[in-house]
């Protein structure tokens, strides 16, 4: 694989193959950008995170932390294979406990991850509300959360979608504004209102 100048740039990109890039590409390659995800063979190159999507992912780990069982553990920002051509990286996880098997780690196989969350951002709203939790549920990752900002007070919103065996795909089980209450993956209580936010 060879990487050639752009026009006008000092820099060199990596020109991908012709059938795409696969999970031993994306980590091999040398000087990608921090938190590039693997979609369909293809690189995505994520933005710098808005206040927000950083404060949010602050709040929903230190929730998930605090109900977790031992047994699990909450992780943000991990890679997760889902197959040899699709490596996301969802803004938090959550874990069976022995998948996470020493600090050097870079990846969890979707195998070991129980619930996904992506908190939407404005240049990431396509992937987060249809390509991803497709391919979430499609490896069969049994949850998600989808979690944006509504309103002119800028307030939390989490849906919570349960995997449906039969179907393969995501059914909505809770809309949730000020209080995230269920009980999948584990029984989980954790403020999400606007003070709460603003709180961090």
């Amino acid at each position: 694989m060879t990487a050639e100048p752009i026009a006008g740039h000092s820099s060199r990109w990596p020109v991908p193959p012709q059938d795409g890039y696969t999970v031993d590409d994306l980590f091999t390659l040398s000087d990608l950008p921090p938190h590039t995800e693997l979609l369909d063979g293809s690189l995505v190159f994520v933005s710098p995170q808005r206040d927000f999507h950083s404060t949010m992912i602050d709040l929903l780990m230190s929730g998930l932390r605090h109900c977790a069982p031992p047994e699990l553990k909450a992780r943000r920002e991990m890679t997760v294979v889902l197959d040899r051509r699709n490596a996301p990286e969802p803004d938090v996880c959550v874990i069976r406990a022995e998948a996470a098997t020493g600090r050097e780690l870079t990846r969890f196989q979707a195998a070991d991850v129980l619930l996904a969350v992506e908190v939407v951002s404005p240049d990431s709203e396509a992937r987060d509300r249809e390509t991803k939790p497709h391919k979430y549920a499609t490896a069969g990752i049994a949850n998600f959360w989808l979690v944006e900002m509504t309103g002119t007070d800028q307030h939390p919103v989490v849906r919570v979608y349960e995997l449906d065996p039969v179907t393969k795909a995501y059914a909505l089980t809770g809309i949730h504004h000020d209080r995230l209450k269920t009980g999948v993956p584990f029984p989980v209580d954790i403020d999400i209102s606007a003070e709460a936010l603003a709180a961090l």
